[in-house]
């Protein structure tokens, strides 16, 4: 059987669970080889099994992005054991919420460091094998994928600095795509409205009954539903960029 990304080798950060491992396996069922990044080994370990009990080529890299020299030794040692880097997903974030005037300020630097910063790191080391791979690759295109949010569309009382972050990405996003137009490098985002993930958990207690009642009744998306968003845009020929999805659960209204 011909797949799509036969060939091709991606880099997933945060795909130890949610959104991060359902887009690591949606994108190994196309053919890809997966290097999966996050901090959690046990995690990595189990969706890697999933993976290769599947057919698929998986690679556990156990990093933390918010280290500059770490996120750069996890996109090396992605390319010196499979080979190349065709595709960048870059998953990896944390949602703190909360008044503003009441939010502890290291919660503001974790999101800043995993949000932003660690993005930031994988992008630019992962860049010229992007460039490198687009070039000599039978697809001829290379992408990088960032996963945003609705919050970095419409911002909400509670989550100032998140989706200043969120809304960062989107903006960084577009200035990368521009900047690798002429290098047939695709950059991309996702938009992702409510998700029934382990995002919500990263809350204070205090807050999760808040969030509770504001999705009471709300038919969540599920993980793979962003996954077939982001395996849609990378599988697109080269022709086709896909720059932008937002992708909002059916009955959410923010």
């Amino acid at each position: 059987m011909n797949r799509k990304l036969d060939g091709t080798v991606a880099l997933v950060t945060g795909a130890s669970s949610g959104i991060g491992e359902a887009t690591a396996r949606a994108l190994a069922g196309q053919g890809a080889a997966v290097a999966l990044v996050a901090r959690r080994r046990d995690q990595l370990t189990r969706v890697a099994e999933a993976i290769r009990s599947d057919g698929g080529t998986a690679l556990e890299i156990e990093a933390d992005i918010t280290d500059r020299a770490a996120a750069r030794d996890a996109v090396q040692h992605t390319v010196e054991v499979l080979g190349r880097l065709d595709t960048v997903v870059n998953n990896a974030g944390l949602m703190l919420i909360g008044p503003f005037a009441q939010a502890p300020a290291d919660e503001w630097d974790r999101m800043l460091a995993i949000n932003v910063q660690g993005l930031l790191y994988i992008t630019q080391a992962a860049q010229p094998h992007l460039v490198r791979a687009a070039e000599d690759a039978p697809r001829k295109v290379a992408d990088i994928v960032n996963i945003s949010s609705t919050a970095g569309r419409v911002a909400g009382a509670g989550n100032a600095v998140y989706s200043l972050t969120k809304t960062g990405v989107v903006a960084f996003t577009e200035a990368l795509r521009k900047e690798l137009l002429p290098q047939r490098v695709r950059v991309s985002v996702v938009e992702p409205g409510t998700v029934d993930t382990e995002l919500g958990t990263h809350v204070r207690a205090d807050l999760q009954e808040a969030i509770a009642r504001q999705t009471e009744g709300l038919e969540k998306l599920h993980p793979g539903d962003i996954a077939d968003a982001v395996t849609y845009i990378i599988t697109r020929d080269r022709r086709v960029a896909v720059n932008e999805l937002l992708v909002r659960a059916g009955g959410q209204t923010w």
